[in-house]
């Protein structure tokens, strides 16, 4: 092998957000609050759901969790190992980390992609065929299509690892953010990056392409509809769901077209727009399919009511 008499980077060092130790500490109060918000909003989106059984009988309710879940991995993957960093200044990862959060950052991420395309679906065929939606969305389908997702997710992420293991890496081993990620890894090689530039464009920047406009026709397929077939009132409550779905649609799939459909060119923005999907969307994601939901609040709800009735009575008992 050409490698053969190279020396192998086994460990990267992560530079993070910034290099200042006071701005580090105002970083980790920012994120460490941000993780927890995303751990108890999606936790408890979750709880909701498969503790109601109307709920987690219905398609997209049983979406929705998975979503939920997708969004504590995404925003797990990497974000508790930065707050470690933050406050014991450590910012080595070794080169199986590094690898492994690659994969994990393509995986899930991929998943969630063509989640968000299937629960666009789902409202798509509730609203243009209202009577076929039981046997079109029933769920052995909708467990089909949760599984062509997560196939898809493992098969990308596969592509994605298989390419990167392959480089050598003998020189540099900076990484310019708090995770690993392919673009930054891959200007780390000791080898031409050009191929690995356009394997990194063809295969995550076409996939994020394609189901973003699959997003958008989607949801204008349903305002369409809506437009129409129902009164003004629906009408104007379907646009206000749709254009804030799209509001983080867009949050989410902005910042990941930018970063990889294009020649990898470094950009100071780059690192704001990696926290995004990592860290701001999964927690927008309950506030803005969730929560706008009457059947989810009333749930949320009763969970809430229950859990703190359980707390008093277990303090009363202690007293």
């Amino acid at each position: 092998m050409v490698w053969s008499n190279q020396t192998m980077t086994t460990e990267f060092v992560l530079l993070g957000l910034s290099e200042t130790r006071e701005f580090q500490l105002i970083l980790f109060v920012v994120f460490l609050f941000l993780y927890i918000g995303t751990l108890f909003s999606n936790t408890l989106i979750i709880f909701a759901i498969f503790r109601d059984h109307r709920l987690s009988d219905s398609p997209m309710f049983f979406l929705l969790a998975h979503l939920a879940f997708l969004d504590l991995c995404l925003c797990s993957f990497a974000t508790p190992r930065s707050l470690f960093d933050y406050l014991a200044q450590h910012h080595v990862i070794s080169f199986h980390g590094c690898m492994t959060q690659i994969f994990c950052l393509h995986f899930f991420g991929g998943i969630e992609m063509l989640l968000l395309i299937v629960m666009a679906y789902d409202r798509y065929v509730a609203i243009s065929h209202p009577l076929r939606y039981a046997s079109l969305m029933n769920r052995r389908h909708c467990m089909a299509l949760l599984l062509a997702s997560w196939a898809g997710g493992l098969l990308h992420a596969t592509v994605q690892l298989a390419f990167i293991l392959n480089v050598p890496f003998c020189g540099p081993n900076q990484v310019d953010s708090f995770y690993c990620d392919l673009p930054l890894v891959i200007k780390l090689a000791c080898t031409d990056t050009y191929p690995l530039e356009v394997m990194m464009v063809t295969n995550s920047g076409i996939l994020s392409l394609v189901c973003f406009i699959g997003l958008l026709l989607s949801y204008g397929f349903i305002l369409y509809t809506v437009c129409s077939r129902a009164s003004s009132e629906r009408t104007t409550k379907a646009a206000s769901t749709c254009t804030s779905h799209l509001i983080v649609v867009t949050m989410y799939f902005g910042p990941i077209m930018f970063i990889y459909l294009r020649p990898y060119t470094r950009f100071m923005i780059d690192k704001v727009l990696s926290v995004f999907y990592t860290s701001i969307t999964p927690l927008l994601n309950p506030a803005i399919y969730a929560l706008k939901n009457k059947e989810m609040k009333a749930a949320l709800g009763s969970l809430l009511s229950r859990f703190s009735g359980r707390v008093s009575t277990q303090g009363q008992a202690c007293r």
